[in-house]
């Protein structure tokens, strides 16, 4: 489901304009756990994600893997344009 929502991010608090795929934070790469399927906003838990690690997909895309800190659920989400190069080398050399 795309909704556009614009979102505080509950790890740095920068205010982040949606784009009704934006599911991460474009600075710090955090997420919240609010879905259980993509943009139905169903989930309970809402607990934080911490981005652990990146995985390659194809044609040179690569996918950010959220950890949450309250239940433990992972999910995979696609890498976003505008997101910290800095950042997601942090993660990537874990």
């Amino acid at each position: 489901q795309r909704k556009k929502e614009d979102f505080e991010c509950g790890n740095c608090g920068l205010s982040v304009k949606g784009d009704g795929y934006t599911n991460h934070c474009p600075d710090c790469l955090w997420s919240k756990h609010v879905d259980i399927s993509p943009g139905d906003r169903l989930e309970v838990c809402e607990g934080l994600m911490r981005p652990v690690r990146l995985e390659a997909k194809k044609r040179g895309e690569c996918a950010i893997v959220h950890s949450c800190i309250k239940c433990g659920y992972t999910k995979k989400n696609k890498k976003a344009e505008n997101d910290n190069y800095e950042a997601l080398i942090k993660i990537g050399n874990k």
